[in-house]
């Protein structure tokens, strides 16, 4: 699956990086605790989150994560925005519940990004 078929699939807006957006993905994480996202997150793997603070980018960048989705009508600031723009990670922000969008990723057939 594509980051643009994340998009169309969540009805997402793409914040930054649109030129991205043919990255190919298999696996997602949905948590607004980021020690979960880093004790549990062992591929690479997009990150659905409602926690908007400049941490989800470090976070992100330390599993390589090429895109975060930012849920329930949340949006990063202009520094969280330059900071996904410098690392290559596409942004996409979704009005749906962090439930919700997973359940719809899960049942177009992306997998869950949890180390077993």
């Amino acid at each position: 699956m594509t980051v643009k078929d994340i998009a169309e699939i969540l009805g997402a807006e793409v914040v930054c990086r649109e030129d991205l957006l043919d990255t190919t993905v298999e696996l997602a994480f949905g948590s607004d605790m980021m020690s979960d996202v880093l004790a549990f997150v062992k591929e690479q793997a997009v990150l659905l989150t409602g926690l908007v603070n400049p941490q989800v980018i470090r976070t992100a960048e330390m599993i390589d994560m090429p895109c975060i989705i930012f849920v329930r009508g949340k949006r990063p600031d202009e520094k969280m925005i330059e900071m996904a723009q410098e690392r290559d990670m596409v942004i996409l922000c979704s009005q749906l519940s962090m439930f919700t969008a997973c359940g719809k990723l899960y049942e177009k057939g992306l997998k869950g990004g949890l180390a077993r």
